[in-house]
């Protein structure tokens, strides 16, 4: 909850004080684009003094701009498949499009240097792509379908598991908080250090 509201509260400081006097969303569309990239170029740069931050900004700013040429960036802003139980193909489409630029984005945000960056995705994009994995955590990939379920059914919600076996019978439901107790303390191994107090 911390975090969120941090966020929220970073989100209006760059609003206010360099969006909002860089002219904001008024004049013609190359005022837009150029405080668009101002905007996430700065924020890239927030996060640290390397140059894979500002890669980071610029490939986000990137990704919006047919939304801020088309002027879309403020439509399809309600929840995903709301009151559905799946997406339709146009919007599980969409969802897959944008984690895979997201996550392609954060390669940058994460890696030592450009050339890191570039050494990974060279890999990525490597005969490797279509080989079969020598590694399978079939655990791992467990966790990943369990928690994509969690989030995908609560969605509607701030938190996906606020209201998850809000009704089911109390041992159950205790049974689940339980469990998720025991999975904090049985994988969280050493101490990781939040990526935002590096900075």
């Amino acid at each position: 909850e911390f975090w969120r509201r941090w966020h929220i509260s970073l989100s209006s400081w760059f609003k206010d004080y360099l969006y909002i006097p860089l002219g904001g969303s008024k004049g013609g569309n190359w005022m837009r684009i150029r405080n668009t990239f101002i905007i996430f170029v700065v924020s890239g740069f927030w996060h640290g003094a390397n140059w894979t931050f500002l890669v980071w900004g610029a490939l986000n700013a990137l990704f919006i701009m047919p939304s801020i040429i088309l002027k879309t960036n403020r439509t399809n802003l309600e929840t995903v498949a709301q009151g559905k139980l799946l997406p339709t193909i146009k919007e599980f489409f969409q969802m897959v499009v944008t984690f895979g630029l997201a996550v392609f984005a954060w390669i940058f945000f994460r890696a030592e240097n450009i050339g890191h960056a570039v050494s990974y995705i060279s890999e990525i994009f490597s005969k490797s792509l279509f080989s079969i994995p020598s590694i399978r955590p079939h655990f791992l990939i467990l966790l990943i379908i369990i928690f994509m379920i969690i989030e995908w059914l609560g969605r509607e919600e701030e938190y996906a598991i606020a209201k998850f076996g809000v009704k089911w019978r109390r041992p159950l439901r205790y049974a689940m908080y339980y469990t998720i107790i025991a999975a904090i303390f049985w994988f969280a191994g050493k101490e990781q250090q939040f990526i935002y107090f590096q900075f």
